[in-house]
């Protein structure tokens, strides 16, 4: 879990230090695949938790939604269609799903301890 936590750290800071901007035109596609990889590290972090965690199954998942994500935001962007919606519905609440979870394996775990 330490090793997680640094990674982030690690990213956050990379990102805010690197001067990249994107073109406005690709907001849409990469909130979603933030989306996505936000999804994917919470189901990482729960997995981690119930002691269950794959390093292929989270690395898979992480870029292929992602990947997913952003295509779904592409192709419904170029029907007229906001298939992005998708996306958001499915990433959102699952998102909040594994925040749910990892709230009550922290929370049990810490009750658990303090009846030791």
């Amino acid at each position: 879990m330490f090793f997680a936590l640094m990674g982030i750290l690690a990213g956050v800071v990379i990102g805010l230090m690197l001067p990249y901007t994107y073109n406005a035109a690709y907001s849409l596609y990469i909130s979603v695949a933030i989306l996505a990889c936000l999804d994917s590290v919470f189901g990482g972090l729960k997995a981690n938790l119930e002691n269950k965690f794959d390093t292929s199954i989270f690395i898979t998942g992480f870029f292929g939604n992602a990947i997913l994500a952003a295509f779904l935001a592409y192709i419904g962007d170029r029907l007229g269609v906001p298939l992005y919606y998708a996306a958001i519905f499915t990433f959102g609440g699952r998102l909040f799903e594994n925040f749910a979870s990892i709230r009550r394996i922290l929370l049990f775990k810490r009750k658990h301890k303090s009846n030791e």
